[in-house]
């Protein structure tokens, strides 16, 4: 059985029509553990608000906030704290019932397994040297399946969003992956933990994956990595380790945008660990790509090296 994230990507008998003003959702029935489309669209529009909300006390904080440590090139401003608190307000406000995992601690335990994960600042570090690539990312999930996400990025001011089977929108414009002909024109990014040896095996991945596309990125930002590649900016990402917050939203809109999502291994396990059927939030490790092709590839040169061991 091919591994998947466990959520379905749009129709693959031809590419969306790019000049609807708002994705087309399944009628009627129950569409995802146990939720009407209207249900799902509710908490996309919900996460949008929320995630704009985050953004909008990020701009406000912009240039007077004092920084922190959690650790070692590890930041946290004033600024992540304050957006977490309003988005918090605004999802537990409309439903206090579900759960709540925010990356600056806060954690509220929901109904059954029901909850928000939220990056009120992805990309702390851009944030802080004023560099212009951070967002806000927010996500419901049910398990190890996102219902609904969003992630805004105050700079540009776009909204990237998505419900399960709704398919993925960039401010109203429907989203679809790019459809690189060959790896070697593939534009992919990267995601490095914030401590990197040379010999680790983040280094390895990127020496292995650099020769055989046309360039690789680093934003800083895992969630504006998989929304440019639900919009077609980017063609690939892979990442070994990540938080929850960090993903949750972006997997659902380039899942839904068309995108291949395969789970790898991850870093704490060993080379040769059996692979998993579909990519865990409690532990997300993936490769995600525009085309099955791309992200087959990827994964092949991503494959486990005894040396890593």
């Amino acid at each position: 059985m091919e591994p998947t994230i466990g959520l379905p990507g749009p129709a693959r008998d031809g590419r969306r029509e790019k000049t609807m003003t708002k994705p087309q959702t399944a009628t009627g029935a129950d569409d995802a553990d146990g939720y009407a489309a209207a249900e799902l669209d509710a908490f996309r529009g919900l996460a949008e608000t929320a995630a704009r909300a985050g953004g909008e006390v990020l701009r406000d904080w912009q240039g007077r906030f004092r920084i922190s440590k959690k650790g070692p090139k590890d930041l946290v401003t004033e600024a992540d704290i304050a957006a977490q608190r309003t988005i918090r307000e605004i999802l537990l406000g409309r439903h206090p019932d579900h759960g709540f995992i925010g990356e600056e601690g806060e954690a509220v335990v929901g109904g059954p397994a029901v909850r928000w994960m939220v990056d009120p600042l992805d990309g702390t570090s851009n944030y802080v040297h004023g560099f212009p690539a951070y967002c806000v990312s927010v996500a419901l999930a049910s398990g190890d399946t996102v219902l609904a996400g969003a992630i805004y990025d105050p700079v540009a001011d776009e909204c990237f969003t998505a419900s399960r089977g709704g398919g993925a929108s960039l401010d109203g414009r429907v989203l679809q992956t790019a459809t690189p002909a060959n790896l070697s024109d593939a534009l992919v990014a990267v995601s490095f933990p914030p401590h990197v040896g040379a010999d680790s095996q983040a280094v390895a991945d990127f020496l292995a994956i650099i020769p055989h596309v046309h360039s690789v990125r680093r934003t800083g930002s895992t969630a504006i990595n998989l929304a440019y590649l639900a919009a077609g900016r980017l063609d690939g990402f892979w990442v070994r380790r990540i938080a929850c917050w960090d993903v949750a939203a972006g997997l659902l809109i380039a899942a839904e945008a068309g995108a291949t999502i395969r789970p790898c291994r991850h870093a704490d396990d060993r080379p040769g660990s059996p692979r998993r059927q579909q990519v865990s939030l409690e532990r997300p490790a993936f490769v995600a790509a525009a085309t099955r092709e791309i992200a087959e590839e990827l994964d092949s040169l991503l494959a486990d090296r005894p040396e890593l061991g």
